[in-house]
């Protein structure tokens, strides 16, 4: 597959450079780390509370982590923009369904390449809340 635009994108230091002074910002200012799998389960929290919201304000977890948006849910939503920005702007932009080391080595199927990158999410996933994060 052809990619479209420069193949250099971002240079990778300024930008975990920069990630690593946003993480000191975080501590400094609000005392919490950068993070997002809290933010995944309170959304999760939000979407069951159209459907039950007595259920979510009962369950123990929510008591605790009461689904809010506040700066880590926004800090979730920067990403997606900051990610989407970083790409149209280096002209690296692309929709793509199954990436191309992916199609080399497992082939083109899209079904196969979903079904791994969903139980792979739910991995991490399942690790990060495990370790409270």
């Amino acid at each position: 597959m052809e990619q479209k635009g420069n193949d250099k994108g971002w240079n990778p230091y300024i930008a975990g450079f920069l990630t690593g002074l946003l993480l000191i910002a975080s501590v400094w200012f609000t005392g919490k780390y950068v993070g997002a799998s809290t933010t995944f389960v309170r959304s999760a929290g939000f979407i069951e509370k159209v459907f039950d919201a007595e259920r979510v304000g009962a369950m123990e977890y929510f008591k605790k982590e009461v689904p809010k948006v506040d700066w880590q849910f926004l800090f979730v939503i920067g990403i997606f923009i900051g990610s989407l920005i970083a790409s149209t702007t280096s002209k690296t932009f692309r929709q793509q369904w199954v990436p191309d080391m992916w199609h080399a080595r497992f082939g083109p199927n899209k079904a196969k390449r979903a079904v791994v990158a969903f139980l792979g999410g739910a991995i991490a996933m399942y690790g990060a809340r495990l370790a409270d994060g």
